[in-house]
């Protein structure tokens, strides 16, 4: 048995805010027949917004009416289909604040009470009829950027209102409980990487600042526990001063960028260890506690003994000790497996803290790995606890180790090109020449020249990211779609021992190996940081290692990349022509069948992925050279629809000439396609069409064919996109 949600959702008109209009909106069949259903008021004037469920909608509807706040709205939607029960409005009530939050058309009211990841019978098959909502959406142009669009932003990574799971709920009830029923509080919430320490760091900071009104008539049941809570806290600190300690400053930067767009928060929130100096704090959160740092192999160490000597310490004391002494509560995010240097506090301190009959939680669900278990096998694979033939399986989750790191990058592109927010992490092993010198290469491997990464603050979403390598400093607490990996020159395999070994010399990073007297205790950082951004990857990790050996002991337990085909080919009695299947040409030896796309023993038949559908005149080829590489990676499959004529102007095209020779060989090439009137004697008489490559690499020029020329020239198809 399936559901079919095509055409299932309806966004009704919109109707006018106000008491006079509710008869209209009574009549609006969801609202008259009390069927589960989400609505979205607003207005677009103001750019502020509101979404709720209910299945008493018009009585809920009145309560906002009522409510001196939602005054200033205008208009109101009703969002309706006869699949909706109640669990499936309240999923996706949760996700179009989630959503509406980071898109930025609006400033939604909404408090982020009661955000809760619902499961419910058969969740999988209403999976896509939030993309359905959130189409129509678009349609009525009340909102416009795309569901990829609005993952790939730090504001809806790092949003407030994400959507919370079981695990992480239970512990914001016990964190909001435990602030308001005791005299003083130090809460620790443990977890590994991706357990959503942030997020839940995040979600508390608004929770907490929140503007929680006297009438529970405006809150869904989900959301009063919450509110309740909220109000006991505020009743204890009527005018509390939080602060959200960032001891990173790249994830600093980054999360003080998103605190400014969300209403009720503000980036002075996001405060760095030494910032807590400046006030006394009802509660200070701190995200990444193990990153907090001691009086060691800092380059600040004069202002950090100025601020111990505030509190009568000595060159022992740390960071820890300011949060503490600054603040009445605090809460601690903290994973001791992800301390990377010897400036990071010692992880006594915290057991200290920890022995001493404190509130600790567990988080143990896994928000950013889509593999099972991949965050446990990482941490096998790389402290030599694997069995022999164990070998990491996870159809969703791609995990490959790579021979060359050329063609790691050419895959890494066109995952990029696909998803965006996938870049290239390096272990510390080349030094940073670039950084005094712009124009300078830091990191050479098979051919490819690359520089470190050129600023340390929010890397990640810089422009030129894609192009350049991150270190940890640059991408630990950072979520990335997929994550490219060169395990460095400081990192070996020994084949006779059996062990991973480091070689301290070629680890560059000065203030990571100052101090440190024993062998083990520098492998156990650098391990740590290497174990770190692998869990940075949701959908994949890519892995390239310098040292062969530590290549082949990676490849025994991870499968290696095979240049496979990225579709399914069709047998020939089973191909249905632009039905199920398009033609893969082989433009070297085409001839001029482009014309002709008819069934043929000529062709292989193949199967689209499923973001494409079949479409006469549709065929497949393999693109060869590197003279379009800022779009299409050298040795990509592309879809092409045969040209039709018209425009071409700007369009990426599939052209025969005889007279062009690419680098592929071929008489065939793919440019960016423009033609060019010229003036003659006052009359526009001449055409000239230039082709256009999009390359790195300057050896490749424009193509100019003057009018006769141009004759000869044959536009086979426009491109389409990627398989």
């Amino acid at each position: 048995m399936s559901l079919s949600f095509e055409l299932a959702v309806e966004v009704s008109e919109q109707y006018d805010f106000n008491k006079a209009s509710l008869s209209k909106i009574e009549a609006n069949p969801w609202v008259k027949n009390q069927w589960p259903l989400v609505y979205f008021i607003r207005n677009d004037g103001r750019k502020e917004a509101y979404v709720g469920e209910s299945t008493n909608a018009l009585n809920r509807i009145k309560n906002h009416l009522d409510n001196p706040k939602k005054t200033v709205l205008n208009k109101i939607s009703i969002i309706g289909s006869d699949k909706f029960n109640k669990s499936v409005t309240l999923d996706i009530e949760s996700k179009l604040i989630q959503y509406i939050s980071a898109e930025e058309t609006y400033e939604l009211q909404n408090g982020n009470y009661g955000l809760i990841n619902h499961t419910y019978y058969q969740q999988d098959l209403y999976k896509d009829i939030f993309r359905e909502v959130w189409t129509k959406l678009i349609e009525k142009k009340i909102v416009s950027k795309s569901l990829e669009e609005i993952e790939n932003s730090e504001l809806f990574k790092y949003s407030p209102y994400k959507t919370l799971n079981e695990d992480q709920y239970r512990s914001v009830l016990e964190i909001i409980k435990g602030l308001g029923t005791k005299k003083s509080n130090r809460i620790f919430v443990k977890g590994s990487a991706g357990t959503g320490k942030t997020i839940l760091a995040t979600y508390l900071i608004k929770l907490l600042n929140s503007d929680v009104s006297d009438n529970n008539d405006d809150y869904n049941k989900d959301e009063i526990l919450e509110v309740n809570l909220i109000r006991v806290f505020k009743e204890k600190y009527p005018n509390a001063e939080i602060g959200f300690v960032v001891a990173m400053s790249s994830l600093r930067k980054t999360l003080q960028n998103v605190f400014r767009k969300v209403p009720g928060l503000k980036s002075s929130m996001i405060i760095s260890p030494s910032d807590t100096f400046k006030k006394k704090y009802d509660l200070l959160i701190v995200d990444e506690a193990h990153r907090l740092r001691q009086y060691k192999n800092i380059g600040w160490m004069g202002v950090f003994r100025q601020n111990n000597m505030k509190l009568g310490l000595d060159d022992k004391g740390n960071e820890l000790d300011w949060i503490l002494a600054n603040s009445k509560n605090q809460i601690f995010f903290y994973d001791a497996a992800q301390s990377v240097k010897p400036s990071d506090i010692d992880g006594s301190h915290f057991d200290e803290l920890l022995s001493q009959n404190n509130l600790i939680i567990e988080l143990s669900s896994q928000m950013r790995v889509q593999g099972k278990d991949y965050i446990s096998f990482v941490d096998k694979l790389l402290n030599l606890k694997l069995n022999h033939t164990e070998v990491y399986e996870d159809e969703n989750y791609e995990l490959l180790v790579f021979d060359s790191l050329k063609v790691l990058y050419e895959q890494l592109t066109v995952k990029e090109n696909k998803h965006g927010l996938c870049r290239l992490v390096a272990g510390y092993s080349w030094p940073w020449l670039s950084k005094e010198n712009k124009k300078a290469i830091d990191i050479i491997i098979d051919g490819l020249e690359l520089r470190w990464n050129q600023t340390d603050k929010d890397w990640i979403n810089s422009p030129n990211a894609f192009k350049e390598v991150g270190c940890i400093h640059t991408t630990q607490g950072y979520d990335l779609n997929y994550t490219g990996i060169i395990f460095g020159e400081e990192i070996i395999y020994n084949k006779h021992s059996g062990k991973i070994e480091i070689d301290a010399s070629k680890y560059l990073d000065q203030n990571g190996k100052k101090g440190i007297a024993n062998p083990d205790d520098l492998k156990a950082y650098i391990i740590n940081i290497y174990k770190t951004i692998m869990y940075r990857g949701i959908k994949g990790t890519f892995i390239y290692a310098c040292n062969e050996n530590l290549r082949d002991y990676l490849k025994t337990h991870i499968s290696s990349f095979k240049n496979e085909l990225p579709f399914r080919i069709i047998p020939l009695n089973n191909a249905k022509p632009f039905i199920n299947s398009v033609p893969l040409v082989d433009i070297s030896a085409a001839a001029g069948s482009f014309s002709n796309l008819q069934i043929s023993s000529d062709f292989q038949w193949i199967e689209l992925p499923m973001n494409y559908t079949p479409k006469e005149g549709y065929f497949v080829c393999k693109v060869i050279g590197e003279s379009m590489n800022k779009i299409i990676p050298n040795g990509s499959y592309c879809l092409f629809k045969q040209d039709e004529g018209g425009s071409r102007n700007g369009k990426i095209v599939l052209v025969e000439r005889k007279a062009i020779q690419e680098d592929s060989g071929s008489r065939y090439t793919v440019k960016e396609y423009h033609s060019k009137k010229n003036i003659d004697n006052d009359q526009w008489n001449h055409q000239s069409i230039i082709l256009k490559p999009l390359s790195d690499s300057k050896e490749f020029k424009d193509i100019v064919l003057n009018e006769e020329e141009a004759i000869e020239l044959k536009v086979v198809g426009v491109f389409v996109g990627f398989l």
